[in-house]
Order: structure tokens, then sequence, then C-alpha cells
């Protein structure tokens, strides 16, 4: 397979498919151009233990699987914006709680375009990152979590490259 040729489901050894999808309601404002939808579209494949995400497209649905055990986590509808790129149309997460927290609508939210910026696309991201270490520690109930522990928790290695 070439670099440029898209991922598929059969690009992986093993995937499960989200078993009680639930809708997210908040969804990025975001729209990817044309450039990025289409690098969006080869998707991403971890590439050693410490990467967390798996990441291809079936038609216009991004989805995103954890690598170890290759659990649905997000499927993401992209619709195109006339003119103007790709936009997020509707979204559905994991919602069994033996599989995936309940972290809430808003984290949901961030995460979906912080796996798809900082993992798939490489941006530096910086200002979704401060989102995420920020609901996450709200959520824990702790305002001393370190950066880089959450990061890295959330997202994997690639999260620093």
């Amino acid at each position: 397979m070439s670099a440029d040729a898209p991922l598929t489901r059969e690009s992986f050894r093993r995937l499960h498919p989200i078993s009680t999808p639930r809708p997210v309601v908040q969804l990025p404002d975001r729209v990817w151009s044309d450039e990025e939808w289409d690098r969006i579209r080869r998707g991403y494949r971890a590439r050693g233990m410490d990467e967390k995400w798996n990441v291809f497209v079936e038609g216009d649905v991004l989805l995103m699987h954890r690598s170890w055990t290759g659990r649905g986590i997000y499927e993401v509808s992209f619709v195109p914006v006339a003119g103007r790129g790709w936009r997020i149309a509707s979204a559905v997460v994991e919602a069994d709680g033996k599989r995936l927290r309940n972290m809430g609508d808003a984290y949901h939210c961030l995460m979906m375009e912080l796996v798809i910026s900082a993992i798939v696309l490489g941006e530096p991201a910086a200002e979704l990152r401060a989102g995420l270490v920020e609901l996450t520690a709200g959520a824990a109930g702790k305002s001393d979590l370190p950066e880089g522990v959450v990061e890295h928790s959330a997202l994997g290695l690639r999260s620093g490259s």
C-alpha cells in the first residue's frame, strides 16, 4: 500500500463497532479545507504502543478507534460546505460506561476535533490541548494535573509530535 493510499477497515487487525452509540449534541465549529479533508480521508494508523488512535473514513464518516483494543469511540459524519471545505454535521460516541467514561459533550466535542487536528493532521492544536487539560482537571476535581500526563493519556505519543 502506498503512503498516500487511504486506510480502510481492512487496514487494521481488529476493530469493534461502537456498542452503544449516543449522539454528541455539541459539535466543533471548525470548517476543514478541501486539502485538510483529503488528508483526513487518508486516515491515521498508530505506529507503536504509545499511540492511542486508529482513524479511517468510510464514505463521509470518520471512524475513530482506540489502537490497543480496536474499540470504536467516535463516528463523525462530515458534509461539504459550499465553496469552503468540510464540517462535522453529526457524531456519535460510545456510551457504554464499561468501554468509555462519559465526560460530557464539551469533552467529546473537543476530543473529536483534537484527534483530527493533533493526530491525523499533526497540527500543534495548542488551544485544544489547553482545553483538554482544563476539562480533564475539572472532571477530576484537581487543578494540578500535569499537562503532559493528561495529553498522553487521551492522545498518546503523537500528541507531542
